[in-house]
Order: C-alpha cells, then sequence, then structure tokens
C-alpha cells in the first residue's frame, strides 16, 4: 500500500478525547510535514503539523482525511 497523501497536502484530522474516547471538537486543520514508514500492518503514517497551533502529531491514514 502505497501513501494517499504528500507533503504539503493540508488534511483534516478528529482528535480523539482521553484514552481513545471520541472527543466532541471539531476537526482540526494540519498540514503534511513527512511520510513515514509504512506500519507492519500496512497503513501508512504521517508527520503532521497543526494550522493553527504549535503542534505536530504522527498518525496513521485512516485518522486524517481530505479538505473538502
Amino acid at each position: 500500500m502505497a501513501h494517499n497523501y504528500a507533503i504539503d497536502d493540508d488534511v483534516r484530522h478528529l482528535r480523539q478525547g482521553p484514552q481513545g474516547r471520541a472527543g466532541i471538537q471539531q476537526p482540526s486543520v494540519y498540514t503534511i510535514i513527512t511520510c513515514l514508514p509504512i506500519e507492519a500492518d500496512g497503513r501508512p503514517r504521517y508527520r503532521i503539523k497543526s494550522k493553527t497551533e504549535n503542534v505536530e502529531r504522527v498518525v496513521t491514514e485512516d485518522q486524517i482525511s481530505r479538505l473538502g
């Protein structure tokens, strides 16, 4: 499986609440800054940076979606 997003793509990330419980927060807009190695189960990973906060996260592809 290949990465479906590229560096500098803007994506939405729905943050989870404490201990994985779904939060009621709105999805945040992030920019992909690095494509990381694919996990053993085949899920591509990315390092993303928030457009509004000084926050970076590592996420799997199933945790983000395209804008629009």
